[in-house]
């Protein structure tokens, strides 16, 4: 470092101190074990997120909501210079994300990383993860074309089959009685505005959450005694294996947003009926595949109030998992969460393969 550069350096470090960051980056320790490979995931999911921004602020730029939101959207795929691979990228990254946002919950809970003192942790993050999910829902719609204006009618069907408030949210969030040009007004604003408003302030407080209380060790390591736990410092080791997997989420999205571009289908008609196979997006399958199977079990609105009843209890049942199996020695508690968690993959995957499996 030159003595102009040390100089600079001198003068930010005073006013921000830099070294202390640094020195607080040294001094934190990264446990080093067989599930290491977990801990990544989140910053993975991070790295999307950032992707998601940088794209979404682009596309902002000549995107027009309402009416006219079809043929802008046009215009960016077929006539802006590289739009398809911004509008593609942004896409890509949306499903990505909540793709690595599910890894990393599942990996937190399976490691037992909701325990005390985490518990703040393991809330925010599902908050996180319910936030990311009507990101995708609300930017689904904004293309406006005959797939997201059907595939948003059928994801609709979810909220509106809730017991007396259903109808009132359905109509709140679509504007009307019909999906049309004020849904798409109202999604945009949802999409750009109130969420960011809620994701930035929650995403910083779940950072802070993680710097404070570290990363947690799976039992397995915990057992073991404190002079065989092995660690990395977070700076720089941690950090340049953080980085190098973000590289290769960036290859990946790259690879995917190139090769398989999102594409853009026919503009949404009102007055036809909608296309064979349409369903919500792979994230709202199994809940729309249980409403679906209850349905059959149970016709009419008991169907519905059922497998909303029974998804919201699930939901329910593994946000409070950390006050259920809060304690390091909980034993049978642990055991009874362990087998709970296997569950809920279970049914998860095999309602989506279903859904898939039954579209028609």
């Amino acid at each position: 470092m030159t003595s102009k550069t040390a100089s600079i350096y001198d003068w930010v470090d005073e006013r921000l101190g830099l070294s202390e960051i640094a020195a607080f980056a040294r001094h934190k320790q990264v446990p080093v074990h067989s599930q290491s490979f977990w801990y990544y995931w989140g910053g993975i999911s991070l790295f999307l997120f950032l992707v998601q921004c940088f794209t979404g602020v682009l596309l902002l730029v000549y995107y027009h909501p309402g009416a006219d939101a079809y043929e802008s959207v046009r215009q960016i795929t077929f006539v802006m210079h590289f739009g398809w691979l911004i509008r593609s990228a942004h896409s890509w990254s949306a499903n990505l994300m909540i793709f690595s946002i599910l890894v990393h919950m599942f990996s937190v809970y399976f490691m037992k990383a909701y325990r005390k003192p985490r518990e703040f942790g393991w809330l925010s993050g599902m908050a996180l993860l319910g936030l990311a999910s009507v990101f995708g829902f609300s930017g689904y719609l904004l293309p406006m074309d005959e797939l997201s204006y059907f595939a948003t009618k059928v994801g609709l069907e979810i909220p509106a089959a809730i017991p007396w408030v259903g109808p009132i949210i359905g109509n709140m969030l679509r504007g009307g009685m019909q999906v049309n040009e004020f849904t798409v007004q109202r999604f945009f604003a949802l999409h750009v505005v109130v969420l960011p408003a809620l994701f930035l302030p929650l995403l910083g407080f779940h950072l802070w959450l993680v710097q404070r209380h570290g990363n947690a060790m799976p039992p397995s390591e915990e057992a073991k005694p404190v002079a065989e736990r092995k660690t990395m410092p977070f700076f720089p080791n941690f950090l340049r294996k953080d980085l190098g997997m973000w590289l290769v989420s960036l290859n990946i999205l790259a690879l995917l947003a190139s090769v398989f571009p999102w594409t853009l289908g026919k503009p949404a008609d009102m007055l036809v009926p909608a296309p064979i196979g349409i369903h919500p997006e792979w994230y709202f399958m199994s809940p729309f595949e249980m409403l679906k199977m209850l349905g059959s079990v149970l016709p009419g609105e008991a169907g519905e109030i059922a497998g909303i009843l029974v998804f919201t209890l699930g939901i329910v049942l593994w946000l409070l998992i950390p006050f259920y199996d809060g304690s390091k020695e909980a034993g049978r508690r642990g055991r009874a969460a362990h087998y709970f968690g296997l569950l809920a993959v279970f049914a998860l995957l095999a309602t989506t393969v279903i859904g898939y499996w039954t579209i028609r």
